[in-house]
């Protein structure tokens, strides 16, 4: 998932996406360590997207308490 289209969704449509990449995540480690996983790859693409997604909810965080300070 790109950033462009994670800035674009709602904050609790980020909580989700946030929750079903750590429930993924989960999967694929359990996968791995019971050598089941063929695509080694997609681990680090969910970490990524998992990243992402801490990333936007960070910056938002952060404007609403600059807007916040501001008043």
């Amino acid at each position: 998932m790109k950033y462009r289209d994670i800035q674009e969704l709602s904050d609790e449509e980020l909580s989700q996406k946030l929750e079903d990449g750590r429930t993924e995540l989960f999967n694929l480690r359990f996968q791995m360590a019971t050598s089941q996983l063929d695509n080694t790859a997609r681990v680090t693409i969910v970490k990524r997207d998992i990243a992402r997604v801490q990333t936007e909810m960070r910056a938002r965080q952060i404007a609403a308490e600059k807007s916040a300070a501001q008043k």
